[in-house]
Order: C-alpha cells, then sequence, then structure tokens
C-alpha cells in the first residue's frame, strides 16, 4: 500500500471527527495506490455507511484507469484499530481489504484485515513510497 493512501486516510479519519470516516481503497491486484473518501451515511461516532453513490463513484473512478476496488476503509475515533462486532456483523463483500484507523490515542494506529471463514484476520501493512 501506497504511503500517501495511509496519509490520506489519517487526513479524512481527522476531519470527519467525532464521526467514523469512511471510503474505498483502489489499485491494481497488488497494489494499493488510491484511498476514495465517501460519505458516511450513518453519521455516527460507532458505525459506518458508505454512501452508495459514493461507492458507484469509486468504481467508475477506479475502472477509467483500468483498476479496481480493493478494499474499503474507516476510522474509529475513540477505539482501537481492530474490528467491531459491527463491523463484522456489516461484512457485505468478503474479497475486500479493510483498513482501520484508530484516533484513540495522540498518534493514530492503522491495521489492515482480510475476511477468512467467517472472521477478520490482520494483514501485514507495508506501506510503500
Amino acid at each position: 500500500m501506497r504511503q500517501e493512501v495511509i496519509v490520506e486516510v489519517i487526513a479524512h479519519a481527522k476531519r470527519e471527527i467525532p464521526n467514523e470516516c469512511c471510503g474505498l481503497l483502489l489499485g491494481f491486484s497488488d497494489d494499493i495506490d488510491e484511498a476514495y473518501p465517501a460519505r458516511n451515511v450513518s453519521a455516527s461516532a460507532t458505525r459506518f455507511l458508505i454512501d452508495p453513490a459514493d461507492h458507484f463513484d469509486a468504481i467508475r473512478h477506479a475502472r477509467a484507469s483500468g483498476r479496481s476496488v480493493r478494499g474499503a476503509y474507516h476510522s474509529h475515533p475513540r477505539g482501537p484499530s481492530a474490528p467491531s462486532e459491527t463491523d463484522a456483523a456489516a461484512m457485505t463483500d468478503p474479497t475486500l481489504l479493510h483498513l482501520i484507523v484508530s484516533l484513540q490515542d495522540a498518534e493514530p494506529r492503522i491495521s489492515l484485515f482480510e475476511w477468512a471463514r467467517g472472521n477478520f484476520v490482520a494483514v501485514d501493512l507495508v506501506p510503500e513510497p
């Protein structure tokens, strides 16, 4: 994952405080190179729902450059960078990676997950220049 994607996700999360932010991660099969911010139609500090119009815009934007939606991201303004029970219950696409940014501490924390056998499993997050 490109370093600038991580920077943009953190900035988006900070802009949306006290609510959760959300968006999509775009790229090629082996590289995530863009964070595509979306509106959180839940407007909540404890849950998110990506605006369907923003979701379709992200798909079109990615396809125009030969890329695809590789994952989704959201923030936990007052919680850890781990999936919550709400996140697991709301899981709709097991093919997507899930990036979660926590703002509960002074330094933001980011974790990446994939869905495997009905659970979120941590994936190594390796920022690239």
